[in-house]
């Protein structure tokens, strides 16, 4: 009797080590998904809010979307040995869009990614907990934090307030504020103009910050790794710029 638990015991393990290594190989992807779901939401205010955890999120600022809507697609593929069925939701209540993933088991393994699209002239703030962002096209204010997962923007000239607690931060702007800061990772800001403050951290990463030809009021430092500045220095500029980090590189140059 107890050679036969043992026997079903070694089954059991290796059924589970064999799922494990079968879910390892192929994960999820929602770039799989071949049917996205779309909606469309009533925007009310100039100031969209979204809040969303375990999702790559791309948020867009553009011309062709309708005036006082906001069109989400989502993509998403998901499954679960042992467990629930994974599910995966959206809401949108006084400008606030929420996207929630649940998936959780003994095997789970999900994979969710959503396109967020704004008319032109809308603020955005986002909170992704779980999920890398990208956003593009804002000439309003835009607001990211992303818990764990990297920042990038792109084609953008309103005011930037980047972070994220666990991931890189990067920014290719025309913005004249721009703020980029991590908690572990990289900064990387180029402006395609001068800008009026630059304000760059990172507690463990490199920091750079790449300036169109002009002088600057320039604070730069590190605790622990070489310090490089070459654009021209004026104490007097109106264009300033901040780049420090705990442990790494900090360079400040004119962009190429």
């Amino acid at each position: 009797m107890a050679r036969s638990r043992s026997v079903r015991a070694a089954g059991t393990a290796a059924l589970a080590a064999a799922l494990i290594a079968g879910v390892s190989a192929c994960g999820a992807s929602a770039a799989d998904d071949d049917h996205p779901d779309h909606r469309t939401f009533a925007l009310h205010g100039h100031t969209l809010t979204v809040d969303s955890d375990n999702s790559a999120l791309e948020v867009v600022a553009a011309d062709a979307q309708k005036a006082g809507t906001v069109g989400v697609t989502r993509w998403f593929e998901g499954s679960v040995v042992v467990g629930g069925d994974p599910t995966v939701r959206w809401s949108f209540k006084d400008d606030r869009l929420v996207l929630k993933v649940h998936c959780s088991g003994f095997i789970a393994d999900c994979s969710a990614r959503h396109r967020i699209v704004v008319p032109r002239g809308i603020g955005v703030r986002v909170e992704n907990a779980d999920g890398s962002v990208r956003a593009s096209g804002f000439r309003d204010p835009l607001s990211i934090r992303a818990a764990d997962g990297a920042v990038h923007v792109t084609d953008s000239s309103g005011p930037l307030d980047l972070a994220a607690d666990d991931g890189s931060v990067r920014a290719e702007v025309a913005s004249r504020r721009v703020k980029a800061v991590t908690d572990d990772g990289s900064v990387d800001v180029r402006l395609l103009r001068a800008p009026d403050l630059v304000d760059a951290r990172s507690d463990d990463g490199s920091v750079t910050v790449a300036l169109p030809e002009s002088p600057y009021r320039v604070s730069a430092g590190s605790d622990d790794g070489a310090v490089s500045v070459s654009v021209p220095r004026d104490d007097d500029s109106p264009h300033r710029v901040s780049a420090h980090t705990a442990d790494g590189k900090v360079t400040v140059r004119t962009a190429n």
